[in-house]
């Protein structure tokens, strides 16, 4: 099975799938049934310091990539968490759910990134 990224704003490409939200914020906008959601892990995303710091500024991202990869590992949840997607994965899709308009530069792409390094894949 397969670890994607997808932008909710955006029709769903792959319904085929366990869908979990990975922002801490509900994205404006999105109805909870447009969203199609199988999950919402608000507290796997960047603090609210950390996201706010951000701004989504391209240009702070490799400093945004090095807090927030220490938050997740300081995070008391990530381990329930690779343990969930790790389940999930076994039989289905898993399907990272983020609102940020860029799609390169936002948290699901550096937690992509840590939980395929974790779950050895790729």
């Amino acid at each position: 099975m397969a670890l994607k990224l997808e932008r909710i704003y955006t029709k769903p490409a792959d319904l085929d799938g366990y869908r979990v939200l990975v922002d801490r914020l509900w994205p404006r906008g999105m109805s909870k049934v447009n969203a199609q959601l199988d999950d919402w892990v608000k507290e796997i995303g960047p603090s609210t310091e950390l996201r706010k710091w951000f701004n989504h500024e391209p240009a702070k991202y490799p400093e945004f990539k090095t807090r927030y990869l220490a938050e997740i590992k300081a995070n008391p949840i990530t381990a329930d968490f690779i343990n969930q997607i790790a389940e999930q994965l076994k039989t289905t899709n898993v399907i990272l759910l983020y609102g940020a308009k860029d799609e390169e530069h936002n948290q699901a792409v550096v937690l992509n990134a840590y939980l395929r390094d974790q779950l050895g894949l790729d």
